[in-house]
């Protein structure tokens, strides 16, 4: 017979799990004795269980394979709570396991002791508590299943001690061959007559859209039809963002250039969508159709009732469409390709401003000329997000990682890691606003110990810039949003790091490629000035008639 903790480890390990990140507590023991003899998966011990569902999200995000993390009872399945939404609105398989006081005889009366299933039941595609060793490999393998399967999420299981301590003659269940089903034959039909039908299409590239399969299958398409196409902020790099195609990413809620792009077109093909993003356009009665194509069929509201659905795997639907479409002369895409001309000329002119404390354009065109076109960079959550969104062509799928779903902060630095970790020969950076980056920079400690090759970018401007902002926008006097930061500098070598400061514009292009360059954890201290939002973010709209 089989001890149940090392049965568990077992199921994890043929389901291909290479690390379990986390926080173990004293519920956990019997796991972690059994994962220390694992000769497969690594436990990569964390600071804070915050940062482990991050990291954990991130890796399901690069990998499609569910992301492990590891916590106790009480507070550290509370500390998860965070992760857990960020994983299931973002679409990343992830699984949290956490501990439990024994549930056949109690010891300790209530202490510690929460109802942490109910408690996951809203942020979860599935929670169980075990009961008996015996379900171990069924309710592993369900977990997993669900987890990976479209939209993926977050998923989680409890492990109360003494069942970690039961024996138990099963087996881990081998994992299943699962294939999607495909869009059916009629629908792709009827939406490429309608695609042929109108005179300036265009497509929308959204979440749900950031696969492999799908990414090389709607390259081919726009080559074939030369359909112009925008991206959500979930759906950056799925196709390459240099493509003359490309009519940019919609980071604002409306009246940004790529909003003249859309409102161009007589019909738009919506690929990915998916209901958690911002919308990148807001449908009217008589207004624009919609061609809806996703694994699953649109959720209605007011602004998104599409008139057509091809409901089924993204990339072979988007295949059957190459194949059954026939381009058109009659297609007119120049107005959309005014705006598009529009607001890169707009973003040339600012990006060789050289005021210090740094410009945002200027910063994202100098990150962008120096990372490689498979370099990942990592944000957390601020109003440099929207610039990033907006002025930071990604290359490939997953180069650009940012969250607009949950938008949580403290995800920048977690995520930076656990990217490092998939891909430890790429160039990796961790963008954050002073305080993301606090909210969890107790994980440089992890990233030294690791012997992660990252990059650290801080934007530093002493307050929370992105609520500061809309506080001004909203006529509010400037209160309560700023703050003390430490000396990040030291900070970053107190930890083992590399730190640096940049002291003026003209040293920031070195200064980041050496980074870049120097294996281990680097950090960078830059002053930021974010005064030209309003000018920027706002007052820009009442330029687009003029210059469309």
């Amino acid at each position: 017979m089989t001890k149940a903790s090392d049965l568990f480890v077992q199921c994890l390990e043929e389901e291909g799990v290479l690390h379990v990140f986390g926080v173990p507590g004293e519920e956990n023991l019997d796991f972690l004795d059994s994962l220390s003899r694992s000769k497969k998966i690594q436990l990569i011990l964390t600071r804070h269980e915050q940062g482990a569902g991050f990291m954990a999200s991130t890796y399901g995000r690069h990998t499609g394979k569910a992301g492990v993390c590891v916590a106790t009872l009480g507070p550290g399945a509370t500390n998860f709570v965070t992760a857990a939404a960020y994983a299931q609105l973002g679409g990343m398989p992830m699984m949290m396991l956490t501990g439990q006081k024994p549930i056949k005889k109690s010891k300790q009366g209530r202490f510690q002791i929460l109802d942490v299933v109910s408690m996951m039941g809203p942020l979860t595609k599935f929670t169980h508590q075990l009961a008996s060793a015996d379900n171990i490999p069924s309710k592993v393998r369900e977990a997993f299943r669900l987890a990976q399967e479209e939209k993926p999420g977050a998923v989680h299981i409890e492990f109360p001690e003494d069942i970690a301590d039961e024996h138990s003659d099963e087996k881990p269940m081998p994992r299943s061959n699962a294939r999607r089903p495909v869009a059916d034959e009629k629908s792709i039909r009827a939406a490429a007559k309608r695609i042929e039908a109108a005179k300036a299409p265009i497509l929308v590239i959204g979440a749900g859209a950031n696969r492999t399969m799908t990414s090389r299958m709607l390259a081919q398409f726009i080559e074939k039809t030369g359909i112009p196409f925008v991206s959500t902020q979930l759906g950056k790099g799925v196709v390459d963002e240099t493509s003359p195609k490309f009519m940019g990413c919609a980071a604002l809620s409306a009246g940004d250039f790529v909003h003249r792009a859309i409102g161009a077109a007589d019909l738009i093909v919506n690929i990915g969508h998916d209901v958690i993003e911002k919308p990148p356009f807001f449908m009217q009665a008589g207004g624009t159709e919609v061609i809806h194509i996703n694994f699953r069929s649109a959720e209605v509201d007011p602004v998104y009732f599409p008139q057509y659905e091809v409901i089924g795997d993204i990339g072979n639907a988007i295949w059957q469409l190459k194949e059954d479409i026939l381009p058109q002369a009659g297609w007119d895409f120049s107005h959309m390709y005014r705006a598009r001309a529009a607001e890169v000329a707009h973003t040339a002119a600012a990006e060789g401003d050289m005021r210090f404390p740094i410009y945002p354009q200027y910063l994202v065109s100098q990150i962008r000329k120096a990372m490689p076109d498979n370099g990942i960079i990592c944000l957390d959550n601020g109003v440099y997000k929207i610039w990033f969104a907006r002025n930071y062509p990604a290359r490939m799928t997953n180069t650009v990682l940012l969250d607009n779903a949950l938008a949580t902060m403290g995800a920048g630095l977690p995520s930076a890691m656990a990217s490092s970790m998939v891909y430890p020969d790429r160039k990796v950076m961790a963008i954050c606003g002073d305080g993301g980056f606090m909210m969890n920079s107790q994980e440089m400690e992890t990233a030294v110990r690791l012997k992660l090759n990252i990059t650290v970018l801080i934007l530093n401007d002493s307050s929370y810039g992105m609520i500061r902002w809309k506080q001004a926008n909203m006529g509010f006097k400037d209160w309560g949003l700023t703050y003390g930061n430490p000396d990040f500098v030291k900070y970053a070598e107190s930890y083992g790091a590399n730190g640096y400061r940049v002291e003026s514009a003209e040293t920031l292009p070195a200064l980041i490629k050496k980074c870049l360059d120097t294996p281990g954890v680097n950090l960078i201290d830059c002053p930021v000035d974010y005064s030209d939002n309003d000018l920027i973010l706002n007052k820009q709209i009442k330029e687009l008639s003029a210059a469309v």
